[in-house]
């Protein structure tokens, strides 16, 4: 979401998934792109358009990773859900909020070009969809761009713990919430990637690329990879 208008939200985010799509392509990482908060649509048919963009730029190395990422838009498409506690507290976050029907989304990824055949919706709260229940059996598993904007850090949490089993060296990792602080709690985003990432044994997040006022992205890095003295270069969750 944007207080600056739809010009602002575009110019930044398509600048950020321009930077993203060509450096995956070129470094060969595999994988999808995964939305968690698809509100409007607008950030799916950016991530949409510049995929295909830095597809046909890398078309000379001949990397089918590039080409035909396919898309998932997870979402409740109910609006946010009801905080779970303190953690989740903002004078934005209201409950049923930023609301917009499957069946709205579907029209709007229309209206961008985006082919039904190109992207999944999984529709449902996360606690339902990506926790191993009925309801969570149509899933993505090999993600290249996880773009994170579910606001609440109960949302967050959630949606990072399946991210984690599905983490790979070099993806990117977006958090569009990173810097929406409030006058007395973290952004959720931030203390969600602290409380996972910071004492995970297996992987750091580098800083990549910060876009907009409160968005920042990340690459995951094996930590397998590099020693531990290495692990103070950067100031990372």
């Amino acid at each position: 979401m944007s207080v600056y208008g739809v010009d602002h939200y575009v110019e930044d985010r398509r600048e950020f998934f321009r930077k993203a799509f060509l450096m995956l392509g070129f470094n060969g990482i595999s994988g999808d792109y995964a939305e968690f908060g698809c509100f409007t649509g607008t950030t799916f048919g950016l991530a949409w358009e510049e995929s295909r963009k830095a597809a046909e730029h890398l078309e000379f190395l001949g990397r089918p990773e590039a080409k035909n990422r396919f898309f998932w838009a997870l979402d409740s498409f109910r609006g946010l859900p009801a905080p779970k506690s303190a953690a989740d507290e903002h004078p934005a976050w209201t409950p049923g909020s930023l609301a917009m029907s499957c069946e709205e989304f579907h029209r709007a990824c229309a209206s961008k070009g985006i082919p039904r055949s190109g992207y999944e919706t999984v529709e449902g709260y996360y606690e339902d969809t990506l926790t191993g229940g009925p309801a969570s059996r149509l899933r993505p598993k090999d993600i290249a761009l996880a773009y994170v904007d579910c606001d609440l850090h109960s949302s967050i949490v959630t949606v990072l713990r399946f991210l984690l089993s599905r983490m790979k060296h070099g993806m990117v990792l977006a958090l569009d919430d990173y810097f929406v602080y409030s006058n007395s709690q973290l952004s959720g985003a931030r203390r969600a990637c602290i409380e996972l990432f910071g004492a995970s044994p297996d992987w750091r997040l580098i800083p990549y690329v910060q876009f907009a006022w409160g968005g920042m992205s990340f690459i995951a890095e094996d930590k397998r990879i590099l020693a531990p003295s290495g692990s103070s270069l950067h100031n990372a969750p």
